[in-house]
Formats: structure tokens, sequence, C-alpha cells
């Protein structure tokens, strides 16, 4: 075990306090399964509904633990909705947050009655549920970080280790100052600070921030409880003066917090708590003190050392001295790290012959886990839509993180230039999906291989796939792609594996792959009819692109649709020529006849004319000729 002293600080940390805090802190609470916004007692806290925040399903609840809210639902998310699922919770603002998520026992008998599964934020692991935990009225009731959200959204996830559903009673995200327990330089850099306890020396039941009056500021943080050590001879005190320094920033510590304390006695001086906690890790301890001894009334009456398992790391504490006089906050901040299974706190008097302490806070430094870069993240969505992927691959938060938890199908590498985690393997064999594979999965720029055989994916093989340049390996057999291969894939120079058996592929192979079959590479075409142009293939005719054949036989539809409607209109001119011409050969005796009796008229006429000396008629009055 190994402890370094950090700071040495009153409550104020050294820094010019605020005199108030001008706008109120952020706050969601969300009752998980809830479909109306309900309120908790005896508090009457608001808990709002629960809607559009996740998956899985809701139910009914029951409380494992006093200390949890008075709820009477959660949710619960079955292994067939898959291994990882997540609150995703949107518009938080930039800051420092409290998080805190309740756990519920799903009321029906048949269910599991202690799931235990994996929590994370932000794609870091920060808990995984004991078994027991269900058994007892303290801090395994929920688990509560301490992180900066840097992107106004929230992401919670659940992650199954096949113990039962993840049930979930509640999720809270108060916001606390962003120099809230501050304790060494890099603070908030890639580190997460989980809650492993906080103990209230001499009080009487559990509190939570409300139940003190505290700050708002400060979380409403869960005080447990302990009125003795663990040794024989203690003493409890108690105050009600008021306490200085109390309620102070950045942590807001609430003033009750110092008014009672346990004190060790003549007959056994030094003070001791052990503490079982989880061995090879790193954690932030904070004492809390205040002189409220009556018999105490100056500095240099009370003097102690304190020790973690055995090892001093402060001494000479004069709390009167140090915080400024008597009934004055003192806080004590150090970082250790224990090898073992326990952490013993020991306060050793120097001067006064007893020691005193009012509270303990025990936080365990976790590193935040780098995250997957966005872009990827939104390209591996699109394509869980495009292919329909099943809902038990769950496929929700970040593929690559935590690392004890990866999306099934997906191969992850850090990149120390990004310091981010990219996409470089898509294995999704013989899931039996469907659908397609959008043009966008070229924005999984380092992809190396890519194995999506044995499925039904159908339509064409995206081109982009030619902009993924370090592409190796692509294995497409046994599925229903159609239409030509890319010309852009023989521009892959990486690529040394291509299969793509079993499909409907036409047209001719890119010349560039089949040149690259003399380089080692290993290609499979086979059993694609339709394609031709390298050894192994049939030879090609003059090749038409799948767009000049559209447009060659859009243009042969508009000739053939020309030469019928030609012929329509020929047809008709022809019948409608023969039936004038039948019309006329019925009439034509007819006329004939009329033709010869109009002319003998006029012969008639003509001649009398001539005999009786009578004036010649004009035409109009012989009337029309039938000629005419």
């Amino acid at each position: 075990m190994q402890g370094t002293v950090l700071y040495l600080f009153i409550i104020a940390f050294f820094v010019a306090p605020r005199l108030a805090v001008s706008r109120a802190p952020y706050v969601l609470r969300i009752s998980c399964g809830a479909r109306t916004d309900v309120h908790s007692a005896p508090s009457n806290t608001l808990w709002y509904k629960d809607f559009a925040y996740t998956g899985g399903i809701p139910t009914n609840a029951s409380r494992p633990s006093y200390i949890t809210p008075s709820l009477d639902t959660l949710r619960y998310f079955p292994l067939s909705e898959g291994p990882e699922n997540c609150y995703n919770i949107n518009r938080v603002p930039r800051g420092h947050y409290a998080v805190r998520i309740f756990f519920g026992l799903v009321t029906d008998p048949s269910f599991d009655n202690e799931p235990l599964f994996d929590v994370s934020i932000e794609g870091t692991l920060i808990y995984s549920l004991p078994s027991g935990w269900s058994n007892h009225d303290d801090e395994r009731a929920f688990v509560e970080a301490l992180i900066f959200l840097k992107d106004g959204t929230a992401s919670i996830c659940f992650h199954s280790t096949g113990h039962g559903d993840p049930a979930i009673l509640a999720i809270e995200i108060l916001q606390i100052d962003n120099r809230a327990y501050y304790f060494e330089k890099g603070y908030g850099q890639g580190t997460i600070l989980r809650t492993d306890r906080r103990l209230s020396f001499g009080a009487k039941s559990p509190k939570f921030g409300a139940d003190y009056s505290a700050d708002h500021w400060g979380g409403d943080r869960f005080w447990n409880s302990l009125s003795a050590f663990d040794q024989s001879s203690f003493k409890i005190i108690t105050t009600d003066s008021a306490i200085k320094l109390a309620s102070r920033p950045p942590n807001f510590y609430p003033e009750a917090l110092y008014q009672r304390a346990l004190a060790s006695t003549d007959s056994q001086p030094d003070l001791s708590y052990v503490m079982e906690v989880d061995p090879t890790r790193n954690y932030s301890l904070w004492l809390h003190f205040a002189e409220i001894d009556p018999s105490v009334t100056g500095a240099g009456q009370r003097v102690f050392d304190i020790l973690l398992n055995g090892d001093p790391v402060f001494r000479d504490i004069d709390v009167v001295h140090m915080a400024g006089g008597i009934n004055s906050a003192l806080v004590l901040n150090t970082s250790v790290t224990v090898s073992g299974r326990i952490l013993t706190i020991t306060l050793h008097p120097k001067k006064g012959n007893n020691a005193i302490i009012c509270a303990i806070e025990l936080l365990e430094l976790v590193k935040a886990e780098s995250k997957t870069l966005p872009d990827e993240i939104a390209a591996l969505k699109e394509l869980k839509s495009a292919l329909g992927l099943p809902l038990r691959f769950g496929w929700n938060g970040d593929p690559c993180v935590p690392e004890q938890h990866p999306w099934s199908g997906i191969d992850c590498q850090y990149d120390r230039t990004l310091h981010k985690y990219v996409i470089d393997g898509l294995g999704l064999d013989n899931q039996g999906l469907r659908g397609f594979i959008p043009q966008d999965i070229s924005r999984l720029k380092h992809l190396q291989s890519i194995n999506l055989s044995g499925n039904s994916i159908s339509g064409e093989i995206p081109s982009s796939l030619g902009t993924v340049a370090n592409l190796e390996i692509l294995d497409l057999s046994f599925n229903s792609f159609n239409g030509s291969i890319p010309y852009s894939l023989g521009g892959l120079t990486s690529l040394r594996i291509l299969d793509l058996n079993g499909n409907s592929l036409s047209g001719r192979v890119p010349s560039a792959l089949g040149g690259r079959l003399l380089h080692g590479a290993s290609f499979n075409f086979t059993d694609n009819s339709g394609l031709c142009g390298i050894p192994g293939l049939p030879p090609c005719g003059p090749h038409l692109s799948a767009g000049a054949r559209v447009g060659i036989g859009l243009a042969a539809f508009i000739a053939l649709l020309l030469i019928a409607s030609s012929i329509a209109i020929w047809m008709k001119r022809r019948k409608n020529i023969l039936r004038a011409q039948q019309m006329a050969a019925r009439d034509a005796p007819y006329a004939k006849a009329r033709t010869q009796f109009n002319r003998d008229m006029q012969l008639v006429r003509h001649h009398h004319g001539n005999d009786g000396g009578s004036k010649p008629q004009t035409a109009a009055e012989n009337g029309p000729s039938l000629l005419a």
C-alpha cells in the first residue's frame, strides 16, 4: 500500500469562496419504466417518466433496500434484446455530474431474484454488481460516479454477464461544482470517481443530502451511518452549534455532517476503522473533522497522526489550529493504492490522549476509456439498420468500450495518433442477415477485413468500398448480390483475399483484379453465371455497362413504339381509302344515268328555242349541271 499526501486544506480548498451560486444546478431524475411523472415520498421528489431513452421492458418493481427511492416500476433488459443496453440521454449541459443508478428487482417470481451485471458510463466500466447486493441496506443498492460530460449527452449502459436480466429502478444526473473533489494534478482529465462509500460517524441513521437540507450543488450525496468503530471503547459527541466553513464550494458538505463525531477514550486512545476494498485499486480518501468536543477549547490540546494500513500519511493534525478555531470544518484528502483487500484507517493521539473524526469518503479512481471515433459509430449504426441486424446483437453504446464488452462481430484497434478506437474488422458471417450494404460503409476507413458470407444480403456491391484503402480481406460469398463488380475494387492495392462466390453477379471482372491474380492474391468468382473476362471465366462479348444496357433497352422500346404507331396509322388510312372506293363503286350507275338525262333535256330545250323563237334560258333557269 502506497499513500501520497496530495492536499491539506480547509473545505474551501484555499480557493476564494464564492458568495453565492447564481443558478440552480441541472437535475434529471428518471423513474425507469414509469409512463408518467411521479413523486416519491417522503421528500416529494420529482421523477420524470421513462420515455424514448432506451429499449427493454417496463414492469412492476420491488425495492431491494429501504434507501432506494419509493418507486413502483423498473425497466429490465432480457438477453434476447442483446447483451448491451443503454440509456442515451441528450441535451445534458456540459459540466461535472454525479450520475447515480439505482438497481431493482422484478416482482415476477419467475425472474432471477438477484441479477448480476456490469455498468458503464460514457464507455467506461465503473461497477460490477457483487453477489448478495440485494441483501444490504447500503451503497450496494446503487452505483454513483462523478464524471465530466462534455458533448451534451450521457450514455449509461448495462452489460449482461449471464446471471439474470439487468433491472434498473431509477437514474439520477445531478450537476455538481466543476472543481468538486479536486484530488490531484490532471483532475478531470481521463479520470472518473466512483463512490465506494460515505460514512457519517455517530449518526443515528443513513441520510441523503436532502435529509440534511444540503445545498443542491452537493449532488444529494448519500451518507451511511456508523455509530460504532471496530473497537470496544469510543464515545459519540454531538453539538447544536453552528459549524463554520461548512456548505462551502466546491464540495458543499452539509453542516449537520460536522455536528456529530466519534472520539476515542483514555482506555483505548487509538481510533481505528477497517474497510474491505477491492484489491489493486487506486482510491481517493477524504477525512472530515470538526472540533466539537466541549473539553477542547483551543489549539494544541488535541494532536494526532493518521495512518493508512500502518503507514503515516498525515502527521500532527491539530483540528482547531488548522480549521481556524473550534466548531470549524476541516477536510483532508489523500490518494492511496491498496494492494490487498483491507484498508485500515488509524488515528493515533500524540497530545490530549484522544482522537476525533466526523466522517470519511472513499472514492475509487477509475481511468476513463478512450471512445470510438464518432463517425465510425454512426457508420455502424447505419449498417445495423441496412442489414436489419437482429436485436440479439445489441449494438448499443460504444462498439469498442468498455473493453470487457465490445460489440459482437466488431474488431477494434486503438489509434495512438487519434487517441480513439477505430473499427478494423467486421465479421458477421452466417447470421441470417438480409437487406443491403449501404454506401456509407466507406466511413469505416480503417477496415482491414470484412466477412459477410453466408447471409441473404442483396443489391449491388457498393462502389464506395474501393475507397477503404487498408482493406485486405473482402468475403461476400454465398449471398444474393447482383449487378457488376465495381471497378473501384481494382484500386485496393492491399486486397489479398476476395471471395464473391455464390452470388448473382454479371459483367466483366475489372482487369485490375485479374492482374492481381499474378501477384499471389486469392480471388474467387465462381458460381456467378454472368461474370466473364479473366482466366477461368467465359470470355466477354462487347461489354456494356449497366447504364448502357438500360439506355439501349429504352431506345429499343421507343423504336418499337414508333413502328407500332406508324403501322396503326397506315392501316387506318388504308382502311379509309378502301371504304371511299367501295362507296364510289356503289354510286357509279346512278351518277351515269343522271348525267345522260340532263344532257337529253338540254338538247330538247335548245331545239324548241330555235323553232319557236323564244328567248334562250340561262344556266340559272335550266338549273345546275349535274357534272358542274
